[in-house]
């Protein structure tokens, strides 16, 4: 497996997340973001499996985000 990074934010303190992965074994993507914790206010309403999880990223790293159904060669 090997995991490509596909785009970081550039105005992330730190040189951290947001950042968006590519897993060319699973041809799925990976997004690294912010933990949300506010389970109380905006994730009341949501089913959450508990396999799964929700992360934040601000909406300027959209345009960083590859073309819609495209993906990296394999």
């Amino acid at each position: 497996m090997a995991l490509h990074l596909l785009c970081k934010d550039p105005e992330s303190p730190n040189n951290g997340s947001p950042t968006l992965y590519y897993d060319d074994e699973s041809r799925n993507y990976l997004l690294q973001g912010w933990r949300v914790t506010d389970s109380a206010t905006r994730l009341s309403d949501l089913v959450i499996p508990e396999h799964e999880t929700i992360v934040e990223f601000p909406s300027r790293l959209l345009r960083l985000f590859p073309v819609a159904g495209s993906r990296p060669q394999d």
